[in-house]
């Protein structure tokens, strides 16, 4: 048994402390019962250290604390002691999550999902850079990267893994600060790559979840995007890159309703995704026009889809395109540079090998996505959303 000495809310000397035995929030709770407080309001710091909970099972002794230590004990608001608790517990759930994450990277990519190894860098839809805490940063890092080797699995065919890493990635993403995350349609895509899994194993039991996530989905297009996608359209200025995003969004509602009987509901949502599909078609003029400028067919018709079919409107679009690309692979190079001169040793991966899944281009402004080259990760948000 060993005396530890307590300044501050209550001071004196605790006798007979196992300090092979006793955790932090035994400690704790001794010197609140001791200053007649709550447990939850009550701080402890040893030799200039806050001493935290943990997992609850780190033993005093484990945590450097000897006999006749001198113990300060403060008083803090019990939002504030709340404030800390939740901080812990997210720092947590974040270890388990990066566990599981490390688990599942040996399974499904021979190992290599090298999350000390990648960088993520913020941006809204101007290019200036917008910084997220440390948390947010790390969870959000990690469902990005997770639902994308999702969606490499789905590619695959392999729909039961798949819907695992998806899971993992929607319990990354709930690590973040909601005010942040709901203000892109990462997670909305989630919902519905999720439920297509659930449709490609063929298991009617999921069929009530798959109408919640596609709720969650159709909610989360809406902050993102605006009503009726308002605020998309104002940004992009009328163009339609993400309608093929509701086309798909709406059949597979169609599918959910007519599996729960509601066939003039499944109707509906039918005929507007055949509506959408039909401006989505490009007529082999306009693509001859646009390749006549030496423009690969797919960049072409997805620039024609994007643009209403307006050909010299796509045009500037994909001229635009490729600058911002130019202009992003000098910084990557000038990146890359500055790594080199900071380390003996740089490991770089690309998203394809760390992940399964083939690099992803910029794809609009309210979806996060991963720039894979020289470890970064780039976002594109709304600054005036998250000011807002």
């Amino acid at each position: 048994m060993a005396k530890l000495r307590v300044a501050g809310t209550w001071s004196g000397v605790l006798d007979e402390v196992d300090l092979e035995n006793w955790t932090v929030p035994m400690l704790r709770e001794e010197v609140a019962k001791r200053s007649n407080v709550p447990a939850g309001s009550i701080k402890l710091i040893c030799a200039g250290r806050m001493l935290k909970d943990g997992d609850g099972t780190e033993k005093l002794s484990e945590l450097g604390i000897k006999a006749n230590s001198k113990i300060l004990a403060s008083r803090v608001a019990v939002d504030e002691g709340k404030s800390l608790k939740d901080a812990e517990e997210l720092n947590q759930r974040l270890a388990r999550v990066k566990e599981a994450v490390v688990a599942l990277s040996t399974r499904h990519t021979d190992g290599a999902l090298p999350l000390e190894d990648f960088n993520m860098e913020i941006e809204d839809q101007l290019g200036n850079k917008l910084h997220l805490p440390e948390s947010d940063r790390q969870a959000l890092m990690m469902g990005l990267m997770l639902h994308t080797n999702g969606k490499g699995l789905i590619r695959k065919g392999k729909f039961r893994d798949a819907l695992e890493v998806l899971n993992m990635a929607e319990e990354s993403f709930s690590l973040c600060n909601p005010k942040t995350i709901e203000l892109v349609d990462n997670i909305a895509m989630l919902q519905m790559d999720m439920v297509w899994c659930y449709f490609m194993l063929k298991d009617i039991a999921c069929l009530s979840v798959a109408g919640v996530r596609l709720d969650k989905a159709r909610d989360g297009f809406e902050r993102a995007h605006g009503k009726d996608a308002s605020r998309l359209k104002l940004l992009q200025a009328g163009n339609s890159s993400e309608l093929a995003v509701y086309m798909r969004l709406e059949l597979l509602e169609a599918v959910v309703a007519y599996h729960s009987g509601q066939l003039e509901k499944s109707r509906r949502y039918l005929m507007s995704a055949q509506t959408k599909y039909k401006r989505l078609q490009v007529s082999d003029e306009v693509l001859s026009v646009v390749m006549g400028m030496g423009f690969k067919e797919n960049e072409a018709k997805r620039a024609l889809r994007i643009n209403n079919q307006d050909v010299e409107r796509a045009v500037d679009f994909l001229v635009e395109e490729r600058a911002r690309k130019a202009l992003k692979r000098e910084e990557n190079l000038k990146r890359q540079a500055e790594i080199l001169q900071g380390a003996k040793k740089v490991w770089c991966y690309t998203l394809e090998e760390s992940c399964g899944y083939p690099t992803i281009e910029w794809i609009g402004l309210h979806r996060v996505s991963i720039h894979c080259q020289f470890l970064i990760v780039y976002s594109r948000c709304h600054l005036h959303s998250i000011l807002r």
